[in-house]
């Protein structure tokens, strides 16, 4: 019979968990909310909102008086924001508490003339937030392979997006020291969610045969899931639904771990445990 674990941390984390109800409190109130982009990185937990009535919009300018304006937990530039104000009869501000706090980090920093280092996917909305409070200071890098296309750095800070790797993040701050004379101000400011995922999926993928991470493959944090589960358990995928999970891959499989992304809703996660365990118990069936 085959045995389904879940990591020990997994799933919704503060930050999603808040915006989603700082949501549910807008439509319960008979606001029309509108999400600048999708609010969490999760189709399915997004297409549930829909039906409780939240579209998204892709620009402020979509936005109507009489609506509600939603910024999503990844936060927007500081012009997105006073765009979104100046249109909408309300904005619900739903960016995560610890992407605020990298937001403030990089404000700060260059307004004494510091440049900001993030170590992070420049394309990531939240990196496109980030970067918009620092605009003339900032640097996006991905990894300490970018490094040496910096310029000589004055007094730098190094930050990080959320959601990436640990060891990435302190590999690039070491390599962000070739860059300046000055010392090196290394702020960690991936969320303690992230760290606690990562850690509780690395401790279980040594124990299990198979591993499943859910969450949406555009979600950064579920993808850096897999890549850690990767590390001791060659058997794993990412998947958004149980329908995905291909029967053939569990052959022979005793023990399958079971974890999911920062975005990834509770109703979701059980129901892929639940098909694991009945294809499980299907298994013992067989002669």
């Amino acid at each position: 019979m085959m045995k389904v674990l879940l990591a020990d941390e997994y799933g919704f984390c503060f930050g999603v968990e808040r915006a989603v109800e700082m949501v549910e409190e807008a439509v319960a109130a008979g606001e029309t909310v509108r999400s600048l982009g999708p609010l969490i990185h999760n189709k399915q937990e997004m297409q549930r909102l829909a039906h409780e009535g939240v579209t998204a919009i892709s620009e402020p300018v979509q936005i109507r008086r009489g609506e509600t304006a939603v910024i999503r937990a990844h936060g927007v530039t500081p012009g997105v924001q006073q765009e979104l104000e100046e249109k909408a009869s309300k904005v619900v501000d739903a960016t995560c508490p610890f992407v605020t706090r990298v937001q403030r980090l990089a404000s700060r920093a260059a307004a004494k003339g510091r440049h900001v280092i993030v170590v992070g996917n420049p394309d990531h909305p939240e990196m496109i937030g980030v970067k918009g409070y620092a605009p003339d200071h900032a640097f996006v890098i991905r990894d300490e392979t970018e490094v040496p296309d910096l310029p000589q750095l004055n007094k730098p800070l190094v930050v990080s997006q959320t959601t990436i790797k640990l060891k990435t993040f302190f590999d690039t701050a070491e390599a962000v020291k070739t860059k300046t004379d000055d010392e090196v101000e290394i702020v960690n400011t991936i969320c303690s969610a992230t760290r606690d995922r990562q850690e509780a999926a690395r401790a279980l993928s040594g124990m299990v045969d198979a591993f499943y991470i859910i969450g949406g493959r555009h979600s950064s944090n579920s993808v850096k899931l897999l890549a850690v589960c990767k590390e001791q358990c060659e058997k794993s995928f990412l998947i958004e639904t149980e329908e995905e999970i291909n029967d053939a891959d569990l052959a022979g499989v005793k023990q399958v771990g079971v974890t999911a992304g920062a975005s990834t809703p509770e109703w979701l996660i059980q129901r892929v445990v639940n098909h694991l365990e009945s294809l499980g118990n299907s298994q013992a069936l067989k002669p």
